[in-house]
């Protein structure tokens, strides 16, 4: 099954996350499908990019956000 989920990236103690789709069994920084997002969290207030069209084709395609994806889509619009 696939999932939208974190991937994070950037050096230690400065983190910043690429929200991709990838198959839910592999580790969270593995090979993935498609980057359909950015998150940086050390901005404030933290710069969340979504892909919205690509977003949508793959939770059409069956793909199942993650919690925090999750709450990303309910709180922003994707852009």
């Amino acid at each position: 099954m696939l999932a939208i989920r974190l991937a994070r990236y950037g050096k230690k103690k400065a983190p910043t996350y690429r929200i991709v789709v990838i198959e839910s069994t592999r580790p969270r920084d593995g090979r993935f499908v498609e980057i359909v997002g950015t998150y940086n969290p050390r901005k404030d207030p933290a710069e969340i990019h979504l892909e919205s069209e690509r977003i949508q084709y793959w939770l059409n395609h069956g793909a199942q956000p993650s919690e925090t994806v999750r709450s990303f889509l309910r709180n922003r619009k994707p852009a």
